[in-house]
C-alpha cells in the first residue's frame, strides 16, 4: 500500500470526502464526484496493473527466445 499512485489516490479521495462532508449545500453533488472519481481511479489502476503484467510477460518471453541476452558481453567480437 506504499505505491506512489495508491498514496496519491488515497490523498485525493480523502480531500474530496472531507469537502463532501463539510459543504452543507453541495453535499450530494460532492458525494457523486467522490464516487465517480473513485470509480475512474479504480479503472485506471486496474488498467495500469494489466498493462504492466502484459509488458512483463512479453519481456519474459523475449528473454527466453533470445537466451537471456547472449554470451555475457565480454567485448571480444571474435567470440
Amino acid at each position: 500500500m506504499n505505491h506512489p499512485w495508491i498514496v496519491y489516490l488515497t490523498a485525493c479521495l480523502s480531500v474530496r470526502v472531507h469537502r463532501a462532508r463539510t459543504a452543507p449545500t453541495r453535499g450530494a453533488s460532492a458525494v457523486e464526484w467522490v464516487i465517480i472519481t473513485a470509480i475512474i481511479a479504480g479503472v485506471a489502476l486496474g488498467l495500469a496493473t494489466l498493462i504492466k503484467t502484459l509488458v512483463e510477460q512479453k519481456q519474459s518471453d523475449l528473454q527466453g527466445t533470445f537466451g537471456g541476452g547472449g554470451d555475457g558481453g565480454d567485448g571480444d567480437p571474435a567470440g
